[in-house]
């Protein structure tokens, strides 16, 4: 019985510690939020070669998946009939808010975890999941993420996926670790952003692992990227 007893306060412990750590990158963000989205003015060409290829016939649903200033749901929006971007930072959504009205194009924002996501099944057609994966605190809650994203994709439906890695020219490390990135805020502020960076070998087995199926995936610019399937995939 104590033992039971042990190992249910260790659990408690251990899910109360992540949804700390959860709520501090979504508070980091929200603190950082109007300088770190006024940096991201452009589509990473990655996106843009990704959404060229897969969102061609101007229907269905899609997702910008840590959506922050919403400079990729504005890439999709004129190739869907909806597109949905989703933060779990308030800060970053009000500030996809005022690039939408200001560029005038159509989003539903929504705030939500990467890892739980707010949506249907087989709801969304193509989604860009960029630069977000790698900021949630656990490779459980990271797993959890890349099958949710499997969940909600459609049967013919495709997302990029990507996520800082040790290829990248300032580290200096072959295995994946977790770390924090200072941002410097206008006056000098230093705010902590955590990361974990991925070997590519350990992107590659976590997406294996998952519930997606890889089509495809690179390295470009320190970033792994993957271009991935739902479980219901239709030939």
């Amino acid at each position: 019985m104590a033992g039971d007893q042990d190992r249910e306060r260790d659990r408690t412990h251990s899910h109360d510690d992540e949804r700390t750590r959860r709520a501090d990158v979504r508070d980091t963000y929200d603190r950082i939020a109007t300088h770190f989205a006024s940096t991201r003015e452009y589509a990473w060409p990655e996106v843009e070669a990704f959404v060229d290829a897969h969102a061609t016939d101007r229907t269905g649903v899609g997702l910008d998946l840590g959506c922050g200033n919403c400079r990729h749901a504005e890439l999709l929006e004129p190739r869907l009939e909806t597109v949905v971007g989703l933060d779990v930072s308030r800060g970053l959504l009000e500030t996809g808010r005022e690039r939408a009205l200001e560029r005038d194009f159509d989003v539903e924002l929504v705030q939500g975890d990467a890892s739980t996501l707010p949506l249907a099944d087989d709801s969304i057609d193509i989604a860009v999941y960029v630069a977000t994966l790698h900021h949630l605190p656990t490779r459980a809650a990271r797993r959890a993420s890349l099958d949710d994203l499997a969940r909600v994709l459609a049967p013919d439906g495709r997302a990029l996926v990507s996520a800082w890695s040790t290829a990248h020219d300032r580290f200096e490390e072959t295995e994946g670790f977790d770390t924090t990135v200072e941002w410097t805020l206008p006056g000098g502020e230093a705010v902590d952003r955590f990361y974990h960076i991925y070997a590519p070998d350990e992107f590659e087995a976590d997406l294996a692992e998952s519930d997606l199926e890889v089509l495809e995936w690179e390295l470009s610019s320190g970033n792994c990227y993957a271009t991935v399937a739902g479980t219901g995939t239709t030939e």
